[in-house]
């Protein structure tokens, strides 16, 4: 489970991008969530009857003690703000000039609990990452073959007694993956349903035994301006077989 899976939990929080109050522990990151929500929001501007064009980039402005604190979370902090940040454009129809940025800057001016958002729109490139997430460790997917099971031989090794030793295999390009079951006694299912081999789309959940392996791509700026890139996992297009 991600930091902020329970984000549609109280976000209506934020006004204007800034928090009008101090929380006795610190700001949490669902509040940034909220405060991110709401620029989109805000800031949406429709360029035709199906184009909506809301900003890419971010920069968060938090006090120094909610600095120090979120950014001891690490890039895994960055990666779920702009994971969420896309499943809100997506609900939405939103649609972004390039990849997102999301970068958190110390601001001494800011008291504890309190927040600023400034964004803008900056066109450029994307390249995509593929992740996986298992048993709450994220591994990086390299591009061919990547696999999964409790054998020492296998790429990423579960502790799991219902898997094989060699489960199930994950294939990515760079821009495609695909899961192959490599014959297992239990099987594998992706989304639930039972699969032999199957395309991988982004956010799908392989389960092998007891085990669940959360399939994400991460989008990531070609430009070197851009820290912390990402896009819409529709940006993807032919990804999934469109054109191809």
């Amino acid at each position: 489970m991600g930091i902020l899976d329970n984000f549609e939990r109280g976000l209506e929080r934020a006004v204007n991008g800034a928090f009008a109050r101090t929380f006795k522990s610190g700001l949490q990151p669902i509040e940034i969530t909220a405060a991110l929500r709401k620029e989109l929001d805000t800031h949406a501007a429709i360029v035709a009857r199906d184009r909506i064009l809301v900003p890419n980039r971010f920069t968060v402005r938090l006090a120094p003690g909610d600095h120090e604190r979120m950014t001891a979370i690490g890039s895994s902090l960055t990666d779920e703000l702009t994971s969420l940040v896309q499943q809100h454009a997506r609900s939405q129809g939103y649609q972004f000039a390039g990849p997102i940025s999301i970068t958190l800057d110390r601001d001494v001016h800011l008291t504890e609990g309190l927040l600023q958002v400034e964004s803008g729109s900056v066109s450029g490139k994307v390249s995509w990452t593929a992740v996986v997430e298992v048993a709450g460790t994220r591994y990086p997917l390299k591009r061919g073959r990547t696999v999964i099971g409790r054998g020492s031989e296998a790429d990423i090794t579960v502790e799991d007694s219902g898997t094989s030793r060699k489960h199930v295999e994950l294939l990515w390009d760079g821009e495609r993956a695909q899961v192959n079951d490599l014959g297992s006694t239990n099987g594998t299912t992706l989304n639930g349903a039972r699969v032999e081999r199957a395309l991988l789309p982004p956010d799908s959940v392989v389960q092998i035994g007891r085990t669940r392996i959360v399939f994400r791509v991460l989008p990531q700026s070609d430009d070197p301006d851009v820290a912390q890139g990402g896009a819409q996992p529709g940006d993807l297009g032919n990804f999934w077989g469109e054109g191809r």
